[in-house]
């Protein structure tokens, strides 16, 4: 089957949806496309149900009737884990014995392919849903997307590694334990986990009911978001759904990292570990509050997980099966399923750890309020083979920084930070309290410099401010930005249509010239700034510069600093540096 040409690789929900509108695309040919690569990462074990034309053209078919510019996700291709129900395609949880076949889509799908969007077929687990590590199916071991002898990260490995791999514009998982946040963290995506009760549960196989929520993985926050939007809000059929309002990015008050030394493992300990140092670093660098916090807290409740009785609530569920079919549960899911069946775990010590994670999700509202905390998403990672010599306890610390997240009511997404070394991506973690959803999103596209369209937006009777010289942090005149009432919100990338140049000016500063050729991204800071002192902020910008209207890379349009372009024939072009921080760092050091 031949490749599209030009296809864009890795999919976006963004990226499509314009080539869809400038007739670029067509959603059949996206579709084609997919299924070439699918055919091509076979052995990568990704896919259940894999994607296949007869079954998805029904959908594309229906498109013809929809409005493409009103619909969000019109064409837009998405992977589905496989405890998740698309009617009509067997639901299996990675246990053929298991499967059925749902006359009705979890209402998580309805309300994707509601939206316009295509369900292309089902992704490999952990069975159960039980597992952080991408092993546990016997449809095979998913494979790293990045580097394929390392594990995928689980239960939702399928759905991870298709994202990764191109074979899906955003995917939806699963995460009990941190099943939504590791396989991110390990194939370098961003995983969303909304709070619980956020997006109905209705329509998922139950890993633990009174815990799971339903994910999603994209490559940006843009995404995540534009599919949070569509999902998110009560089901009345479902019993665990609750109101939370839609999500609005803003800036926390303060960062939370804890004060203990953390502890990482596997072969790239020392890679995660220096990896881990400089995020913090990079966080430091957004000029917010920075609190240490005793992270004690936080692993008791994570202990409480596996070693208190929310593994009964699993055996609940699936233990009639698995006592009936022995045979078909992997060895290592009936063992940790069974120990929910522990004379241990009596009515009395349900409602002791109970009113154990009561009392530390109280301290734990009082730690979050108006912030941010902030872990690795994982401490470590592991060749697929370590994880078959010893499954129990690679496993186990897998979900070191993840276990506590559901118990205490918290929201999380993991998005990618610096790498432990070449195709081993480092992840990090932000958690906030589940009522404050947009503090860990404004977080976190503070520390990626993505402000998604749309979503985030300055406060009232304020404007953002693009700066690319003295006015950067650091530089000479950062104080005119703070004497303005100026407040660094993130860092930034143009559009790829302009040229840097070095003015001939004293002190040296540069100048940012949109062009119609030969143009590059150049690296911006966003600022936001009172409207009432805008007016005179620009009034004292002197020639040749001036304030404008910068086009970001994600498609945003910000006022920001330009320059006259007669000025470029007198000075030097320093486009190549790719902004006026890089440039200044190569002086110094020449």
């Amino acid at each position: 089957m031949k490749s599209v040409k030009h296809f864009p690789q890795p999919l976006t929900i963004a990226q499509l949806r314009e080539m869809y509108l400038n007739n670029e695309l067509t959603p059949e040919e996206v579709v084609v496309e997919i299924i070439h690569r699918v055919k091509q990462d076979e052995d990568m074990n990704i896919w259940i149900t894999p994607p296949a034309m007869e079954r998805i053209q029904p959908y594309l078919e229906r498109l013809a009737s929809l409005d493409r510019k009103s619909l969000p996700l019109w064409g837009i291709p998405f992977a589905i884990k496989d405890n998740i129900d698309l009617a009509g395609v067997p639901t299996t949880a990675a246990c053929p014995q298991y499967a059925y076949i749902p006359e009705k889509s979890a209402t998580v799908v309805e309300r994707l392919i509601a939206a316009g969007a295509i369900p292309l077929g089902k992704t490999n687990l952990d069975q159960f849903a039980t597992g952080l590590v991408g092993t546990r199916s016997p449809y095979g071991e998913t494979k790293n997307a990045l580097k394929e002898e390392l594990i995928s990260g689980g239960s939702s490995s399928g759905s991870a590694v298709a994202v990764a791999r191109g074979h899906a514009a955003f995917a939806l998982g699963t995460d009990t334990a941190g099943s939504g946040r590791v396989p991110a963290a390990l194939n370098r995506l961003v995983g969303f986990k909304p709070s619980r009760g956020a997006w109905p549960i209705a329509g998922v196989v139950p890993a633990c009911a009174s815990l799971d929520c339903v994910t999603v993985f994209a490559h940006n926050l843009q995404d995540a978001l534009e599919v949070d939007r569509i999902v998110r809000g009560e089901d009345e059929t479902d019993p665990w759904s609750r109101y939370f309002p839609n999500v609005s990015p803003k800036s926390p008050s303060k960062i939370c990292l804890p004060k203990q030394p953390l502890s990482f493992f596997g072969p790239f300990r020392e890679g995660y570990r220096n990896a881990w140092m400089k995020t913090m670093k990079r966080l430091e660098r957004l000029r917010l509050p920075i609190e240490y916090i005793d992270y004690d807290l936080f692993s008791e409740a994570a202990s409480l997980l596996y070693e208190g009785p929310w593994v009964a609530e699993r055996w609940a569920d699936l233990g009639d099966f698995v006592k009936a079919n022995t045979e078909d549960v992997f060895s290592v899911t009936e063992k940790i399923l069974s120990s929910g069946a522990s004379p241990d775990h009596t009515a009395a010590s349900a409602f002791q750890a109970m009113h154990r994670i009561q009392s530390i999700k109280h301290k734990v509202k009082k730690l979050l309020k108006d912030a941010v905390l902030v872990l690795p998403t994982c401490g470590g990672t592991w060749t697929r083979e370590q994880v078959r010599l010893d499954p129990i306890r690679t496993n186990n610390e897998m979900g070191k920084y993840t276990n506590h997240c559901n118990l205490l009511d918290l929201s999380a997404i993991a998005i990618p930070a610096e790498d432990a070394e070449a195709n081993v991506p480092f992840g990090m973690t932000m958690f906030s309290l589940a009522e404050q959803e947009g503090l860990v999103f404004g977080l976190a596209s503070q520390f990626l410099g993505e402000i998604p369209t749309e979503n985030f937006q300055p406060q009232k009777n304020t404007t953002f401010v693009a700066v690319c010289g003295l006015h950067m942090r650091g530089f000479p005149l950062e104080n005119e930005m703070l004497q303005f009432g100026g407040k660094f919100v993130c860092e930034a990338t143009t559009a790829p249509n302009y040229r840097l140049y070095k003015l001939p000016t004293d002190p040296a500063q540069p100048g940012l010239i949109k062009t119609n050729h030969n143009g590059a991204s150049i690296q911006l800071e966003i600022w936001e700034m009172p409207l009432a002192s805008f007016g005179a902020f620009t009034a004292s910008i002197p020639e040749p510069l001036s304030i404008g209207t910068v086009e970001l890379i994600n498609g945003n349009k910000v006022p920001g600093f330009l320059c006259e372009a007669y000025i470029a024939n007198r000075s030097e072009d320093i486009t190549a540096f790719g902004g006026w921080r890089s440039y200044c760092l190569k002086e110094l050091n020449s």
